[in-house]
């Protein structure tokens, strides 16, 4: 997992922070939240993920908790993302 903000070095809060975007770029995973940081993980690791078709893999849905892909039927929270617990492996 990466994490990156050029204004801070703490991570993002799932308390305090919201996601804004989702998004699949190169094998990746990347979630901005509301304070700039940004998540990205890898697909790889995670069955659903990494065996999908690419437009699936991008259908991203962001709920106040996680990430769903409604045609994969696979939820990843965000506590368990920043915990770097991102596949099923």
């Amino acid at each position: 997992m990466t994490t990156s903000n050029s204004s801070n070095k703490s991570g993002p809060s799932t308390l305090a922070d919201r996601a804004l975007k989702a998004w699949h770029e190169r094998g990746m995973i990347v979630v901005r939240f509301a304070s700039g940081h940004e998540v990205s993980f890898p697909t790889k690791g995670n069955p659903r993920l990494e065996s999908a078709p690419e437009k699936d893999v991008g259908l991203i849905e962001i709920s106040p908790f996680g990430l769903h892909w409604p045609t994969l039927d696979e939820d990843l929270s965000f506590a368990g993302i920043l915990e770097g617990r991102y596949g099923q492996r």
